[in-house]
């Protein structure tokens, strides 16, 4: 959070100078930067980058940066009111229209504003990224023999391996594929499996990036509402009889929003339920290697213990690591995985081999498991110092479930209190929150918000966000 904010200061300081230079006069060098503004020569480089996309700047390697030459006066206003109806004529044929809603995405991927406590992020904290085991494991990569060449179209065989040993069960390398990111297999599963107009069953609540995906397909999410030990089967078996559903998308472990881990005796029943039905199940299995210290043995993903073919089973390295380390795995059983590998390869060609090379070299390092027992201690502390806050500055917001692994806690709002003016009240108190509405496909039951306990820099800003958020809620109720 201070890098970004001092590369944004340093940026604006020197846009408001660029004026003392005329057009291809040269700017101070970066060692002078540095010393003038005493900053590091990283924060140098990254404003000067910033300034260099605004086009203030031309950078030339060896000889420096210049104010670059102003552009032309712009042209006349363009008039793109036209692209409306078209873009809305082209689903009037659609049994569901597609709607590409990416707000509830944006939601978590935006960084707040400084000074802000990021309490919506959606990924691990700089701070708790392997960063220096990632800059190994790429630069080792780079340097394998064949690094920067085409990789089959399913993947390196040793990394479909290595995922294939992760799942566990009977899954071979045979039956995986390596993509680009959870939210680019989730699409491709979707895709391959529901065509458009098409009901879809997701857990209620759910998350928000997979509704923004079956929408954006065309397709009609129903929900199917989940308790402190997942999905409820019965509900299942109505919802599969009354829409005629093939497809159901869940998270069994550790669940977004909810933390819910998907009971022992329930995991059979799921199965048995879509196999009955003539269905498949999308398990969404997204952190798994975010379990909390004290969380104890885990239960085997789905697919692990399905014979039949019904699981298309998605895990990922990116939340473990960093949103930009994006590989994934996409496994199934039988035909449907030739039609997985058909869309990807349509959509994507392949995974870029560097990044499937330095993936193999950072889970093949001793670095890997060290990495993940860190982790794994210090999100039980920020859960245990979230809930502890929670329970002392806002004892009314009720805590139904305290999950063993994942990134967050779900809260319910005291009855009354609208979740709309508690987010904004937050941002203005200094704290970005995720309210609850977007993770229901139907009208939700209560107002929830979400809140993160992974994107901060450590406790001191977990128990000053939820000060934060007490001030709020004190201003949405006061009279």
């Amino acid at each position: 959070m201070q890098e970004r904010s001092s590369v944004g200061e340093l940026a604006h300081q020197l846009r408001r100078e660029l004026d003392r230079y005329s057009p291809g006069g040269k700017l101070p060098s970066s060692r002078a930067l540095v010393e003038r503004f005493r900053v590091s020569p990283v924060t140098v480089s990254r404003a000067l980058a910033q300034l260099a996309a605004e086009g203030l700047v031309v950078t030339r390697p060896g000889a420096g940066a210049f104010r670059a030459t102003p552009r032309p006066a712009t042209a006349a206003a363009r008039d793109t009111s036209w692209q409306e109806v078209a873009l809305s004529a082209d689903g009037t044929a659609d049994l569901v229209p597609r709607t590409v809603d990416a707000s509830a995405v944006l939601a978590t991927l935006a960084a707040p504003p400084p000074g802000v406590i990021e309490f919506n992020g959606g990924y691990l904290h700089p701070s708790l990224q392997p960063e220096r085991a990632m800059a190994a494991a790429l630069s080792r990569a780079g340097r394998r023999p064949g690094a920067w060449g085409r990789p089959p179209m399913e993947g390196l065989p040793e990394l479909r391996e290595w995922f294939a040993r992760s799942i566990g069960g009977a899954v071979t390398a045979a039956d995986v594929l390596v993509s680009t990111g959870g939210q680019t297999a989730l699409t491709t599963a979707l895709r391959a499996l529901a065509p458009p107009g098409a009901p879809v069953l997701v857990e209620s609540p759910t998350y928000p990036g997979m509704l923004a995906i079956a929408r954006a397909a065309g397709l009609r999410p129903v929900p199917v509402p989940v308790d402190a030990d997942g999905v409820k089967p019965s509900l299942l078996a109505d919802a599969f009889r009354a829409t005629g559903a093939r497809v159901f998308v869940c998270q069994p472990l550790f669940q977004n929003p909810t933390g819910a881990v998907l009971a022992p005796a329930r995991r059979p029943e799921v199965l048995r339920i879509a196999r009955d039905a003539g269905a498949f199940v999308i398990e969404d299995d997204f952190v798994r290697r975010l379990v909390h210290e004290d969380a104890g043995p885990l239960p085997r993903p789905l697919v692990a213990d399905d014979p039949d073919g019904v699981v298309v089973h998605v895990g990922s390295l990116t939340k473990a690591t960093s949103p930009s380390f994006r590989v994934s795995a996409l496994a199934a059983h039988g035909p449907v995985l030739e039609r997985l590998r058909a869309i990807q390869v349509v959509d994507t060609f392949f995974v870029p081999r560097p990044l499937q090379e330095a993936a193999l070299e950072l889970v093949g390092s001793p670095a890997w498991p060290r990495h993940l027992r860190a982790i794994s201690t210090e999100l039980k502390t920020r859960r245990d110092t979230m809930t502890t806050a929670l329970r002392l500055e806002l004892p009314t917001f009720s805590l139904p479930h305290i999950p063993s692994g994942g990134y967050h806690l779900w809260l319910r709002l005291p009855d009354g209190m609208d979740e709309l003016s508690l987010t904004t009240a937050s941002l203005r108190s200094g704290v970005a929150i995720t309210p609850g509405r977007p993770y229901f496909s139907a009208e939700p039951p209560a107002a929830h918000v979400r809140l993160s306990f992974a994107a901060v820099a450590g406790t001191g800003e977990i128990t000053e966000g939820v000060r934060r958020l007490r001030a709020a809620c004190d201003e949405v109720l006061r009279p």
